[in-house]
């Protein structure tokens, strides 16, 4: 079986550890010949090019500037992708007829393209479903369904619409993201709607206290406190003004250290706070290499998921699972239309409050600080192997019956 996979997210080798390539790899231990495009941005001043490793092919298409920039030029790179990633296919792939289209959203433009290999190939077709755009736009206040900004709004919503047409089976990431598809696009057939966690191949990361006391030192994090780590954006759908409420409400407590990893359009605002809110149970670091992230959060004790309070769509942070392979119990600040503090709740391996309530964060912190949570820890870890295996999503995709 031939697989292409479409993504905008920029990788060189499927070793990487990631839930797109981890669900790659996957693909290839069962003999499976993968094609990826994983394009380059222009800022990076590369050609394009073809990497080939065993089993895999990866394209590395050049394509405009899409991230970190203003609206016009990330508007104009967004759509020239469809036309660009057709251009691709035709070029370096035109000898292999593919079996299987896999993509996900973000973004929700290659509608095209997939429809280009469908027609050529007879091509079944899969959507990961990560969020669900132009929602959680108009939920953030960036587009609207009404005035001005609905042209953009009614744009993207026909886009959305053509892509879940257009798709053979649309995976999405928990119960309450299935239903609100279904909900909100009457014209789209049910049936081929189903769950398809993020998911990630299982490597137990957590440390034993000799290595956390070692990492810790690196760092300068205290060994004597229980230490809430936050990693990943930092930008507006992170609801970042109340993270900050949320920590600066713990200014005084002595038992408490937060660690804060990540970048984003609202690292700024983070860093403000840290020079002048002149609070000393905090830190706050830049993005690291994924290796050092995974080592610091496992010398953490509990680690911090943050959604804005505004959200319709249910959000299903991926976050979430390298604390659990971590063992480290989670404490959840959602918008209500999540099912995420239902999930923390089923695996019993953490709190999980709404993100407009900082009273109710502070009673979490409470009582984290009074239990044992080694025994949540480990609910974590056994939550992970049962859900959020890779080979379970693999399994999924390819329409198997899973005992």
């Amino acid at each position: 079986m031939n697989i292409l996979f479409l993504t905008l997210l920029d990788f060189d080798s499927i070793e990487e550890h990631n839930i797109y390539t981890d669900l790659l790899r996957e693909f290839t231990k069962c003999n499976y010949q993968v094609f990826v495009i994983s394009p380059v941005e222009r800022r990076k001043k590369q050609k394009t090019r073809v990497l080939k490793e065993k089993n895999t092919t990866i394209l590395k298409l050049k394509i405009g500037n899409i991230q970190k920039i203003n609206l016009i030029e990330k508007g104009i790179s967004t759509i020239k992708i469809e036309p660009q990633f057709i251009f691709g296919i035709k070029k370096y792939f035109s000898d292999v007829k593919f079996d299987l289209v896999i993509y996900s959203t973000p973004p929700i433009t290659f509608c095209n393209a997939i429809s280009f290999i469908k027609k050529r190939d007879n091509a079944k077709t899969y959507l990961l479903l990560k969020d669900i755009f132009p929602q959680n736009a108009v939920d953030m206040g960036m587009m609207s369904k009404t005035g001005f900004k609905s042209i953009l709004y009614k744009f993207f919503r026909k886009k959305e619409k053509k892509l879940y047409d257009i798709s053979d089976r649309i995976g999405c990431m928990s119960q309450a993201n299935v239903n609100y598809i279904v909900k909100h696009n009457k014209e789209l057939d049910s049936r081929k709607v189903e769950i398809c966690p993020n998911s990630i191949e299982v490597i137990d990361k957590s440390l034993d206290e000799n290595e956390k006391v070692i990492i810790r030192n690196k760092y300068k994090i205290p060994i004597n406190k229980k230490v809430f780590i936050y990693g990943g954006n930092l930008g507006r759908p992170q609801g970042i003004d109340f993270l900050i409420k949320c920590i600066a409400s713990q200014k005084n407590n002595k038992e408490v250290f937060f660690l804060i990893i990540g970048d984003g359009t609202e690292y700024k605002k983070l860093e403000n706070y840290i020079i002048y809110g002149h609070q000393e149970n905090l830190k706050l670091l830049r993005k690291l290499d994924k290796n050092e992230y995974d080592t610091l959060v496992a010398s953490c004790d509990i680690g911090l998921i943050f959604l804005d309070y505004r959200f319709t769509i249910p959000n299903f942070p991926s976050r979430i699972l390298s604390y659990m392979q971590a063992k480290l119990p989670v404490l959840a600040c959602t918008d209500p239309n999540t099912d995420l503090g239902n999930v923390i709740a089923e695996g019993g391996f953490g709190w999980w409050c709404e993100s407009n309530n900082v009273e109710k964060f502070k009673e979490c912190i409470n009582k984290l600080t009074e239990i044992d949570i080694k025994k949540m820890g480990d609910n974590a870890w056994k939550f992970l192997c049962e859900k959020y295996n890779v080979d379970s999503c693999v399994r999924i995709i390819l329409n198997e019956n899973i005992a």
